[in-house]
């Protein structure tokens, strides 16, 4: 997976946090760079954890499946893109409230980066750099969660819903590029 591969990625997973953050944004009163930071840091920390987790998972099975692994790769990561899109035009709005405390943003941490898991075991079936990747994911994360806290405040919810699909539309061109560059089709 190369560097502009990644970031893209990166950025499609990132989508689910930044849509929380803009809730976030709304619900608040009043925008401080401490809320930023905040969200930033959960969305952002999780982001990164949960594809090491994958990964790890996911090594421990890699060689018995090798022949299958750019399907998997892709079927993950078709479905959690198809999953992106479809809560995006089904027009349901999360229920996200102003709250910042441990329970709250644990919780929304771990709901916006269970896709990130799965993308960390089709890693582990790319020979994906785990660490490198697992950096790139957190950062852009916590950088997307933490302006989108501030454009919620700005903007509103105009722009969540678009957010999600433009996610959802990257993650499977990415897989549809693993399975393609598979048959020697692409580079």
């Amino acid at each position: 997976m190369g560097t502009l591969e990644l970031i893209l990625l990166s950025v499609g997973l990132a989508m689910d946090a930044f849509a929380v953050s803009v809730c976030k944004g709304l619900a608040l009163q009043k925008i401080r760079i401490k809320h930023m930071l905040i969200c930033g840091a959960w969305f952002g920390g999780f982001q990164a954890l949960m594809p090491l987790l994958g990964w790890l998972l996911g090594s421990r099975f890699s060689r018995y499946i090798e022949k299958f692994d750019h399907w998997i790769a892709f079927i993950l990561l078709a479905l959690i893109g198809a999953n992106m899109i479809r809560e995006a035009v089904s027009g349901k709005e999360e229920d996200v409230d102003s709250s910042l405390k441990f329970g709250e943003m644990f919780l929304m941490a771990v709901a916006t980066s269970i896709d990130a898991l799965a993308v960390g075991v089709s890693f582990a079936f790319l020979n994906v750099s785990i660490v490198p990747a697992v950096t790139c994911i957190g950062v852009i994360t916590f950088v997307i969660s933490a302006i989108g806290v501030k454009i919620g405040s700005i903007f509103g919810a105009r722009y969540k819903a678009r957010a999600e699909i433009a996610g959802g539309v990257i993650l499977i061109i990415i897989g549809l590029r693993i399975l393609l560059q598979h048959f020697g089709i692409l580079a």
